[in-house]
């Protein structure tokens, strides 16, 4: 009778663990931010980042259905859409670019997974064939916003300053690394949207701490959330799929949603 009970008690253990590391890597959270930066009207975005090739119930539906309920007028991807150019992670992104922009315009810039290997310039084609305008270093004026985007290739040698809008403090900035925040802060954007650090893939609870972050380290401080310097702001999405460490932990997967006022 004692193992019968121990059994069970491993059983149901077991079964409270799967659904505690389910919900954590599967069950989507919305974080809504408000932006002032004196523009005529207001304008949302949807921001997502490092998908990595994951979805989100049959052809993403859970996740159009969240974003199309947020009646966005942008939606902005700051890289890692795809993981090393699996096949399935091309065909998983560019249905799911192409259902995105049945909602709204779809932004997107590279991230390091893009950039890794020559397979960008024909994914690129790809991307704009499904209907994405891909951002990488140059300037678009979009639901009264001036939005640039940096190739991942181009977040430190000074081309966010060079591609600066007169009314840089009005702009927006898409970039895919946060740990470049001083070069952003630099040109004076008013606003920079990032992702790249999964949220520090595990996080301590209660404290908002992340574990670890490539180009950050252990403990890294850039993970979530949002981050002033001087007048530039940086949000900081905790993204959606997985990288290297194959789970998340205290970190469900983000969308982010701001309202520019």
């Amino acid at each position: 009778m004692v193992y019968l009970w121990i059994g069970l008690g491993l059983i149901t253990f077991a079964l409270l663990a799967w659904a505690f590391v389910y919900v954590n890597n599967n069950a989507l959270q919305v974080t809504r931010y408000e932006k002032r930066l004196g523009i005529e009207k207001d304008v949302k975005i949807v921001h997502l980042s490092d998908i990595h090739g994951k979805s989100f119930g049959r052809k993403n539906e859970k996740l159009l259905k969240k974003i199309a309920s947020e009646k966005p007028d942008v939606i902005a991807v700051t890289g890692d859409i795809i993981h090393k150019y699996r096949e399935r992670d091309i065909g998983v992104a560019l249905e799911l670019v192409s259902s995105m922009c049945a909602i709204a315009p779809v932004l997107f810039v590279s991230g390091n997974h893009e950039m890794r290997n020559k397979g960008y310039r024909a994914f690129r084609k790809q991307l704009m064939e499904a209907g994405a305008v891909v951002m990488d270093d140059c300037n678009k004026e979009i639901a009264g916003l001036t939005v640039t985007g940096l190739n991942c290739a181009s977040l430190k040698n000074g081309t966010a300053e060079r591609l600066k809008p007169d009314s840089a403090e009005k702009a927006v900035l898409l970039a895919h690394k946060p740990h470049f925040f001083e070069n952003y802060a630099k040109a004076g954007y008013g606003l920079v949207l990032c992702g790249h650090a999964h949220g520090g893939q595990w996080r301590i609870p209660f404290t908002g701490v992340g574990i670890f972050s490539p180009g950050q380290g252990m403990f890294p401080k850039l993970t979530s959330g949002r981050h002033t310097l001087g007048d530039t702001e940086m949000i900081i999405s905790r993204g959606l799929g997985n990288s290297q460490c194959p789970l998340r932990l205290f970190n469900r997967p983000e969308i982010v949603v701001i309202t520019i006022k």
